[in-house]
């Protein structure tokens, strides 16, 4: 029995080395792939690949070092008052698109909720979603209009609920206030359970998860 113990306690404590790794892995390769469909043409366009001794991965190094420079470059720009006009003009222009502006503000808003404390977004809520006894994590982006409180019996929220891992992309319901269920998550700790799938919603350290399984490490005579 205690040889069983000892393996079972084991293979806990392992595991819990192992799952953060392989959660963290797996978003990793997605953000990976998502991003090549942006490297690899400019690897193409540019002719990397020769540049780089015929090594494909350099010659991607290579490109990621590009676009990393270039949107440095456009951050620094638009911290100026010259760039600030420029890119101002720009997302009035954007605006002015009913269904790119649309997009656009989606997304430029859950950028910012991820890097910034201040956030457009209202709070984090928990809707029954996409059925009921399940729980959807949700950002309340507003009140609903008059016309959608009749048809919903009483006021009713615009809520986003983002896509895990990527939170640019989701759906937008329309809830109402009986059935919004109140959490005292922010914004940015809520985007945060979404991208990494659930596995960095606390604000902890990670030496804390091993806390409990120290004991069994530590050699017990009367084993």
């Amino acid at each position: 029995m205690r040889v069983t113990r000892r393996l079972k306690e084991s293979f806990v404590a392992g595991l819990i080395l192992v799952a953060p790794l392989a959660v963290t892995l797996y978003v990793l390769r997605i953000l990976v792939s998502w991003s090549l469909q942006f490297v690899n043409p400019i690897v193409v366009e540019f002719g990397l690949v020769e540049t780089a001794a015929n090594v494909e991965l350099a010659a991607q190094g290579i490109a990621v070092a590009l676009i990393v420079s270039v949107i440095t470059l456009l951050g620094l720009v638009a911290q100026w008052s010259v760039g600030k006009h420029l890119f101002g003009n720009l997302g009035r222009t954007i605006n002015v698109v009913p269904l790119v502006s649309t997009i656009y503000g989606s997304v430029r808003q859950v950028a910012t909720s991820l890097v910034e404390s201040g956030s457009q977004f209202e709070r984090t809520v928990l809707v029954e979603y996409p059925r009921e006894d399940v729980y959807s994590i949700g950002l309340v982006t507003g009140e609903g209009r008059s016309s959608i409180d009749e048809v919903a019996g009483e006021r009713a929220y615009s809520v986003f609920l983002p896509n895990s891992p990527n939170p640019t992309a989701g759906r937008l319901v329309m809830v109402p206030e009986s059935q919004i269920h109140e959490t005292d998550m922010s914004v940015r700790e809520g985007l945060r359970m979404v991208v990494t799938t659930g596995m960095g919603g606390e604000e902890a350290d990670p030496i804390d998860a091993y806390d409990e399984y120290d004991e069994p490490v530590v050699a017990d005579p009367d084993r």
